[in-house]
């Protein structure tokens, strides 16, 4: 409530969890009734956090008509209250996750999915150090075809590619401050804003923490406030993996290294190559890719992206300091000792890949797995094995595994498949540009 009293202009709040596809779902609320929410929360139906990317009831969902819909109870995270500053009207954002009457956590919550592995973090004395970086695109979608935006500063479009252009990143520099200004506000740690490779094309990175349910929040918080804050100036902000066919996609890369008891990276043992734990969380990571590739990349348009020569990964792979790989170990001093994993395109749903790359780490942590010999030269061009291609065969693939079924509850797994399956058959009906026009916003 501090956080009320020192605004007394926020007059509304909106309460609001992640679902399955990382879609904000909630509800909004006047803030007089602020505390009550604080000590008894409130509910919506278990479904919720399960719908298709439509915002649908998933057709013959257990969660649903089987069981009488029935509700969760959502409580506040630790996060507590924030500003919402893409609205007009001063406005706070409390987040939520689900637990059942009687103080369980809901299996089909996500972010009590990614609680449930760092637990087994906690329990092994183990804490993750976590960083994201989201690329995203700024869009004109006016028109019938997308453009990149005229610059807020000049009214020129730029349509080429301007990699680590100061430029590009000058010609929307209201709209970057006002971005890192919200940042601030709603304590979301971002870092160094480039343009990437492709026009209209952002990353943004987070700092480093040994809080993996904070950084998830950051990258899903961030995603929130690009898109919204966006509008404000008039064009889209979206993390749709490939929105433009003739240009590369955007990603959310995941950078992590692992801290014992006594606060030491158990990825350092001095050396340039990094210690057994590190290759053992690399195979773990690598057993695991084929299954989580769903996660990484769960929607359609997010298979455009995975193609070879993209700047995206489509072999199973690792290397040292080559962006060609699926897992890269990035040139560091030894006690900054981490691995990057790329897979998984902007359009994730952040806790869920944050859950996966964790869990699949540690279960070859758990296992001593060995990793295969590190790649050399392009990826591309090594013959490796290869991800899922296609939607249909990573719905399937991600139903099986085993992997996947010792990171993840059963009942999230199963409602997964039931939401993209579900997905799958209508988006069969859509032309391009309703795909665009879904995806544009959603993800």
């Amino acid at each position: 409530m501090d956080w009320l009293r020192e605004h007394p202009e926020v007059k509304t709040i909106r309460v609001a969890a992640a679902d399955l596809n990382g879609v904000a779902r909630g509800k909004r609320v006047p803030s007089r009734f602020a505390e009550k929410l604080l000590t008894e929360g409130t509910k919506f139906p278990y479904s919720v956090l399960n719908m298709d990317i439509w915002g649908e009831d998933v057709e013959d969902s257990p969660l649903v008509f089987e069981s009488g819909d029935p509700d969760g109870i959502l409580m506040p995270t630790e996060r507590g209250f924030m500003p919402m500053p893409w609205l007009d009207a001063p406005t706070g954002l409390l987040p939520l996750w689900m637990f059942h009457d009687d103080g369980r956590p809901y299996d089909g919550d996500p972010r009590q999915a990614l609680a449930r592995v760092v637990d087994r973090y906690k329990a092994a004395g183990l804490t993750p150090v976590v960083a994201t970086e989201l690329e995203f695109f700024l869009i004109d979608d006016s028109g019938g075809q997308l453009r990149v935006p005229p610059s807020p500063r000049s009214g020129k479009r730029r349509t080429g590619a301007e990699t680590l252009s100061l430029r590009a990143l000058d010609g929307f520099d209201r709209f970057f401050t006002a971005l890192y200004d919200a940042c601030e506000a709603m304590d979301i740690p971002a870092d160094t804003a480039i343009s990437e490779a492709a026009p209209g094309q952002f990353e943004i990175n987070m700092m480093h923490q040994p809080d993996p349910l904070k950084a998830a929040d950051d990258a899903w918080l961030f995603k929130m406030l690009v898109k919204g804050l966006a509008r404000q100036y008039g064009f889209a902000g979206s993390f749709m993996a490939k929105p433009y066919e003739e240009w590369n996609g955007s990603g959310m890369h995941m950078h992590f290294s692992i801290l014992d008891a006594e606060g030491n990276n158990i990825f350092d043992n001095g050396s340039p190559e990094g210690s057994d734990a590190l290759r053992h969380a690399v195979a773990g990571c690598l057993a695991a890719m084929s299954g989580s590739t769903l996660l990484f990349a769960p929607h359609e348009n997010s298979y455009d992206r995975l193609v070879p020569n993209a700047h995206a990964p489509t072999g199973i792979g690792w290397a040292y300091e080559n962006r060609t790989s699926a897992i890269r170990i990035p040139s560091s001093g030894p006690k900054a000792r981490r691995i990057e994993h790329r897979v998984a395109g902007g359009d994730v749903n952040p806790y869920l890949t944050v859950a996966a790359v964790l869990g699949a780490a540690l279960n070859g942590i758990e296992d001593k797995a060995p990793a295969p010999p590190p790649i050399r030269g392009n990826a591309y061009e090594q013959g490796l094995a290869q991800l899922p291609a296609t939607w249909t065969e990573a719905i399937e693939t991600f139903a099986t595994s085993p992997e996947i079924a010792r990171i993840f509850p059963a009942h999230l797994i199963e409602n997964f498949v039931m939401t993209k399956r579900q997905e799958l058959h209508y988006m069969a009906e859509l032309s391009d540009d309703e795909t665009v026009e879904l995806y544009l916003d959603t993800v």
